[in-house]
């Protein structure tokens, strides 16, 4: 029989192990914490009187004309001032039920990186992970937020038979 040295069969035992592990596990990866606080909803239902006086006293309506088109607002200044607008990433609000959605609770709007989505959209194509972190939410939101909206656009189109497009003939050999 031949003689084996134990040590030498640990070391190559755990250069083996240690190459096959990954530094980090998936599990550990989904765990993780995130990198930034969630976003914060207000519902007006659950707000007192007082705190609805209060907010009109603090915050009274401004008389500062917003643009109305995407041309007017294109050369303005950045971040985007006007948080009210429908297309600023900081804030949304429902109109059926007039809660506000804070997407960016930790920050401050002058603070955002990217405050339009006009102007994201103008950039071009990025990935998902690159809306996610724009918008405050995880790439797996942004994918099914994604497959909904083509799913809606798929189902306002019409049909070619109903625009009269032609049937491309068959390859006949």
């Amino acid at each position: 029989m031949e003689k084996v040295d134990t040590e030498e069969v640990v070391e190559t035992t755990e250069s083996t192990a240690a190459a096959a592990v990954p530094a980090v596990s998936r599990k550990v990866r989904r765990r993780r914490k995130r990198s930034r606080p969630r976003s914060k909803t207000i519902a007006l239902k659950r707000l007192t009187r007082e705190e609805l006086r209060v907010g009109r006293i603090m915050y009274p309506p401004v008389d500062d004309i917003r643009p109305q088109t995407r041309a007017e607002c294109a050369g303005k200044a950045r971040p985007c001032p006007y948080v009210a607008c429908k297309h600023h990433l900081y804030l949304d609000v429902n109109p059926r039920t007039g809660s506000i959605k804070i997407n960016f609770p930790d920050l401050e709007p002058w603070e955002l990186k990217q405050t339009c989505s006009l102007d994201v959209a103008a950039e071009g194509g990025i990935t998902l992970e690159d809306v996610g972190e724009i918008m405050n939410l995880t790439r797996e939101r942004i994918r099914q937020v994604e497959v909904r909206g083509l799913a809606k656009l798929k189902m306002m189109s019409p049909s070619p038979d109903r625009i009269g497009a032609v049937p491309l003939p068959d390859d006949e050999k």
